[in-house]
């Protein structure tokens, strides 16, 4: 259990049979009446997000999650296969499991996989991730890192914009949060 008093953005809470992460809070301590806590929810396996009000001093149940290191090891149909770097116990998610991250996925890439009991909640990237262009317009002599952008397809098919002098065949480093062009590897 925890105290609404110790709501910080981050802490995970167990609320009507689902796992919220706490977004934002306010303590307010009304010049009448009883202090409260003001909250921002955000679902953690379906992203809503909600305002829910809290008495100071209130009690709920925390969240118990586990946080593992797997392994994205190979891609079976349409399933991607993890395998726990401690365990080597396999674990198999669909798309709609990992969601729009998949994109990102690189056998051979290490994740943390975040689950509350034996249910998958989310799959964590590392915030950046190196990958090879492998379609984008052809690079001009001329064309400046402050000229502008275009579209650029990486081996995993995701499309991220990149400055015009990127070519095929090179190596970028992709912010996952943002989707977007770091600089060259």
């Amino acid at each position: 259990m925890i105290s609404s008093n110790d709501f910080r953005p981050g802490v995970s809470i167990e609320l009507d049979g689902a796992v919220w992460r706490v977004v934002e809070f306010l303590h307010v301590k009304p010049g009448k009446g009883s202090a409260f806590v003001r909250t921002k929810l955000k679902n953690v396996q379906t992203g809503n997000v909600i305002e829910r009000t809290f008495r100071a001093g209130e009690t709920v149940p925390q969240a118990t999650l586990e946080k593992r290191t797997m392994q994205h090891t190979y891609k079976d149909g349409e399933d991607y296969v993890f395998m726990d770097m401690e365990s080597y116990e396999e674990v198999r998610l669909t798309p709609a499991q990992i969601g729009d991250r998949a994109k990102y996925l690189k056998e051979g890439m290490e994740v943390n996989i975040v689950k509350w009991g034996e249910q998958v909640l989310e799959v964590e990237l590392p915030n950046s991730v190196v990958l090879e262009v492998v379609q984008t317009d052809p690079g001009v002599k001329g064309d400046t890192a402050t000229g502008g952008s275009k579209p650029a397809i990486v081996e995993t098919g995701a499309q991220v914009m990149v400055p015009l002098f990127i070519s095929v065949g090179e190596r970028i480093r992709i912010d996952t949060r943002s989707d977007t062009y770091l600089g060259r590897e």
